[in-house]
């Protein structure tokens, strides 16, 4: 995780020095996809800890899927990018899954979050 993050930071510096022949605003919605999928990145893993190492703890688990959804739905609403959609669309899926898997007291799956996260970084990061 800890290279997604560095990745997503690198691109977020890189996209900063975008041309302003690329317009303004294609280069700051590419900063906001970037940044919002660092704290994506970061709530991921906030996600990945909270159930690995506190099992029973599933209201800080019901937190930090609360910070993913409202991240997601930030990111959503800044961009108009078909890709980043499909990717935030996925993310909500598996955030989703895992509410479901905590409620019946599951062991849930977060290889489908992590799938989902690792394609929203893809997506921010590519022209």
């Amino acid at each position: 995780m800890p290279a997604r993050k560095a990745a997503l930071a690198l691109a977020a510096a890189a996209l900063v020095a975008v041309p302003l022949a690329a317009g303004c605003s294609t280069a700051q919605k590419a900063v906001d996809c970037a940044r919002l999928g660092i704290e994506i990145s970061d709530d991921v893993d906030d996600l990945q800890h909270s159930v690995t190492d506190t099992a029973s703890d599933t209201d800080n688990a019901n937190k930090i899927l609360d910070n993913l959804e409202k991240d997601t739905k930030k990111l959503k609403d800044k961009s108009s990018n078909v890709d980043v959609g499909k990717a935030l669309d996925h993310l909500e899926k598996a955030v989703g899954n895992v509410r479901d898997a905590l409620r019946d007291d599951k062991t849930p799956d977060l290889t489908p979050v992590t799938d989902a996260a690792g394609e929203l970084s893809k997506v921010c990061t590519s022209k």
